[in-house]
């Protein structure tokens, strides 16, 4: 269970310039952030992403490196078939159910966009497979579009450091597409997962490492909990 800060606490503490300066300190550790999965065109993105669900980069990026030799387009899927593609993916997470949703997406594809991968949200999320965590990820990414795809890092780190608490990932994008400021909200989101992947885990955050460890109220809380779990054990 993600701890969620106090909203009034929160709202005390990130204030506007903090806020700004919190990004720029990201910015300046990874000033040309990439998503970590592997791909060549906005198709082969969209299966990743859809790929990755409940999955590591790492595993689909294994998964996807002879897949993605053979096939980069709609009709090359099709015309791969299912059994195949489960050979390729199989050791992904539900890699029956995704196999089926790639296929059924490729079939859209061909059949109502002219083979490509639609720069609109709601015709990317009636793609099978497709929610609105996958729509961001490819809006962004392919076309720099300013959207917040919250996966499980984006959620722990909006909500440990107070940025955007919320207890759903909607309730998050939300709060942070409300207080990122320019010029860092195309990129915040990759700042955000490779942050909570590498830096702020979820077991045991590396605050020692962490460059926003100045900003973040996350380490004082967590020295007040003690103190005060001390008190206790200590009878006073």
């Amino acid at each position: 269970m993600q701890k969620t800060m106090p909203a009034a606490q929160t709202r005390k503490h990130w204030t506007k310039p903090k806020v700004a300066a919190f990004f720029a300190a990201l910015a300046a550790g990874r000033p040309e952030p990439q998503t970590e999965l592997a791909y060549d065109n906005a198709f082969q993105l969209l299966v990743a992403v859809v790929l990755s669900a409940q999955s590591t980069d790492i595993g689909v990026n294994r998964a996807t490196r002879e897949l993605f030799k053979t096939v980069q387009t709609p009709e090359a899927m099709l015309a791969f078939g299912l059994e195949k593609l489960i050979g390729h993916v199989r050791t992904i997470g539900l890699f029956n159910t995704k196999a089926k949703n790639v296929l059924a997406l490729s079939e859209m594809l061909v059949r109502l966009h002219g083979s490509e991968v639609p720069r609109d949200r709601e015709a990317l999320e009636a793609l099978p497979g497709v929610g609105r965590k996958t729509a961001n990820v490819v809006l962004n990414v392919i076309w720099g579009e300013e959207t917040c795809a919250v996966d499980t890092h984006i959620f722990r780190v909006a909500n440990r450091t107070g940025l955007a608490p919320g207890k759903t990932p909607l309730a998050v994008e939300t709060g942070l597409m409300a207080i990122i400021p320019q010029p860092y909200r195309r990129d915040a989101h990759h700042w955000l997962i490779l942050h909570g992947r590498y830096i702020c885990v979820a077991r045991t955050p590396k605050c020692d490492e962490c460059t926003v460890k100045s900003l973040c109220p996350w380490p004082r809380q967590q020295k007040r909990a003690m103190y005060v779990t001390e008190l206790h054990d200590n009878g006073k």
